[in-house]
C-alpha cells in the first residue's frame, strides 16, 4: 500500500514537472516561425509556415543564410525549410522572406547570437549552465527539482519504516 502510495505521489511530481517545462517549438510570428529563435553562428535553422495554404512548395531566403526551398512538413498545410548559418555571420538580428504561390510573401526575424569558440572559465553551479541571458538551463532545474523530489519521499518511506519497527 505504501509503495502505490509512493507511486503516485511520485507521478504527481514528474507531472507537475513535465507540465511546467517550456515547449521546443518556437512560438509563431505571424504565419511564419523559426526555430530556434537565437541562432548561433554554423547551427541548422527551421523556418515553418502555413501562409501558403495548400501549396506544396515555397522558396525561402534568409539575408545571413541564403537560399533554401520549402517543403511539406509533418502537418498538413505547414511547408518547412532548412538552413544553415555561415561560421562568420555576425551577431545581430536576421530577416528570412518566405515566397509561395500565388504571391504570398511572409518575412519572420530571428537573433544570431556570437558566441566565443571554445570553453569559458564560468565557474561552478549556476554560473557554469548559464546561457549568454544570465539564467540557467530549465532542464537543469527540472532535473534539480525532480531529484529533490525522489529524495524526499526516499527520506520520508526510510522514517516510516524506522518508526514502525521502533513501535513494534
Amino acid at each position: 500500500m505504501r509503495l502505490a502510495r509512493t507511486g503516485s505521489q511520485l507521478a504527481l511530481v514528474l507531472t507537475a514537472i513535465a507540465l511546467s517545462a517550456p515547449s521546443a517549438v518556437a512560438a509563431p510570428a505571424g504565419d511564419a516561425w523559426v526555430n530556434p529563435r537565437k541562432a548561433s553562428p554554423g547551427s541548422t535553422v527551421t523556418v515553418s509556415t502555413t501562409a501558403c495554404g495548400t501549396e506544396t512548395y515555397g522558396k525561402g531566403e534568409s539575408v545571413a543564410g541564403g537560399k533554401f526551398h520549402l517543403l511539406p512538413g509533418d502537418r498538413k498545410g505547414v511547408l518547412v525549410g532548412e538552413f544553415t548559418l555561415p561560421t562568420d555571420a555576425v551577431s545581430g538580428t536576421d530577416t528570412v522572406t518566405l515566397k509561395c504561390p500565388p504571391r504570398v510573401k511572409v518575412t519572420v526575424t530571428y537573433q544570431i547570437s556570437g558566441r566565443p569558440n571554445g570553453a569559458v572559465a564560468a565557474g561552478f553551479g549556476w554560473a557554469a549552465a548559464a546561457d549568454g541571458d544570465g539564467g540557467g538551463s530549465p532542464y537543469a532545474v527540472g532535473a534539480l527539482l525532480l531529484g529533490g523530489a525522489a529524495a524526499g519521499v526516499l527520506i520520508r518511506m526510510r522514517r516510516r519504516a524506522a518508526a514502525a519497527r521502533n513501535s513494534a
